[in-house]
């Protein structure tokens, strides 16, 4: 028996411990605020019947959470018999968050409330920027923002940066156009953090804009869904059971490097036929090169003009199949569509990608489209990595009842 269990203690693996009241309460207080969030404004009894929380610990977490100013308590409401209940609501002004969108040629920064509404913004002009060369530029923003708009920095829940990144040194998709150097850097988020004084949270744009959408878009009530994000490249943010699901080396959503035509288009990442090879933003304005008279993609206000078409019924073949592999293998309740393409190329391709190949995806009785339209602008990206530290603050995370 001894010997049996010298060896079990060998086994590698995730090691699983109870929790204490210090976890725990941090994990109801996110309940509490998540729950707010998506139902308010909302009474104590209804929080108690939604999270399953006795009375008396809904009432002592939304009295802090009250007095921490991240609850704002309406006018009292009398419904039938006994004291009238209060409605609860998340108070814009309780807390404020930045985001920054660092990309090829510029950085975006944003001030939002703790509903996710933004307060200021600014643009300014980059190359192909380092954490080293974007830091000074961060803090200059960081410092406009607060000063135009009256925030204290103690205020501030923290920062999030978001940027076409993946994490790991000597992963192929580290390379090419589609990504910044130096951003995978295990040092990078320190720096930022240094440099702006304040908490720092980096991730890449398709999972910022995925939780930005979650917050406060047309996901805020769906738990199991992905967020298909266009950009330069192609992306992917997913989230499964209501939380983000980042993989192993943080790098799931690298759906623009599947592999969609053995032998097909060369691809920066070293591999043939990957899929942003022929949707994204830069095959589309390789596609429109070859067109005489097309216009740019940044050019479109309304409808695609007809070259632009021709383009989307090119591509959505390649969508409509991406759609079927990740419910495939997914299952998730819907796969949004959206990123930084015009509102009607996005619309075009959805509508051309009909009729869906066959999948689980194909049940009866869904709630929600198989393809939907999801967040779209030059803004998407910004307001999602601002939304970051709200999230880290209102997601429930079941991690903290774990022991790894």
């Amino acid at each position: 028996m001894a010997g049996r269990e010298s060896n079990r203690a060998l086994q590698p693996g995730r090691s699983v411990a109870g929790t204490n009241l210090e976890f725990t309460r941090s994990h109801n207080r996110r309940v509490v605020l998540d729950t707010v969030r998506r139902l308010g404004p909302v009474s104590r009894a209804e929080i108690a019947r939604e999270t399953a929380l006795t009375n008396q610990t809904i009432s002592n977490i939304v009295e802090e959470l009250e007095q921490a100013g991240f609850l704002l308590a309406g006018e009292p409401k009398r419904e039938g018999r006994g004291q009238p209940s209060i409605p609860y609501a998340i108070n814009p002004e309780g807390a404020w968050s930045l985001g920054f969108h660092v990309d090829h040629s510029a950085i975006i920064a944003a001030l939002v409330d703790l509903t996710g509404k933004p307060v200021a913004i600014r643009e300014i002009p980059a190359q192909r920027p380092s954490p080293h060369s974007a830091a000074p530029a961060l803090r200059r923003l960081a410092d406009e923002l607060t000063a135009e708009a009256g925030i204290p920095a103690s205020r501030l829940l923290g920062a999030g940066v978001a940027l076409p990144v993946r994490f790991g040194v000597g992963a192929i998709t580290t390379a090419g156009p589609t990504t910044l150097p130096g951003w995978d850097d295990p040092d990078a988020r320190q720096h930022i953090a240094e440099a702006l004084a304040q908490p720092v949270q980096i991730e890449n744009d398709a999972m910022a804009a995925a939780i930005g959408e979650r917050l406060h878009g047309v996901a805020r009530a769906i738990d199991s869904f992905v967020f298909l994000f266009l950009d330069e490249g192609l992306g992917a943010g997913v989230f499964l059971g209501g939380q983000p699901w980042r993989g192993a080396s943080l790098n799931a959503g690298e759906i623009g490097h599947m592999i969609v035509a053995p032998n097909g288009k060369p691809c920066p990442c070293g591999n043939r036929g990957c899929l942003e090879r022929y949707l994204s933003l830069s095959a589309a304005q390789e596609f429109l090169a070859d067109q005489p008279g097309a216009p740019a993609l940044s050019e479109l206000d309304g409808a695609p003009s007809a070259p632009v078409e021709r383009w989307v019924a090119d591509a959505a073949p390649y969508l409509a199949g991406a759609v079927n592999i990740l419910e495939s293998t997914l299952d998730p309740e819907t796969i949004l569509l959206g990123g930084l393409a015009p509102a009607g190329v996005l619309a075009s391709l959805i509508e051309k990608a009909e009729p869906l190949p066959m999948s689980v995806g194909s049940r009866s009785g869904r709630r929600l489209p198989r393809l939907m339209a999801g967040s779209v602008g030059h803004h998407t990206v910004v307001l999602g990595a601002a939304s970051l530290p709200i999230f880290d603050e209102i997601n429930p995370r079941f991690d903290v009842l774990l022991k790894h």
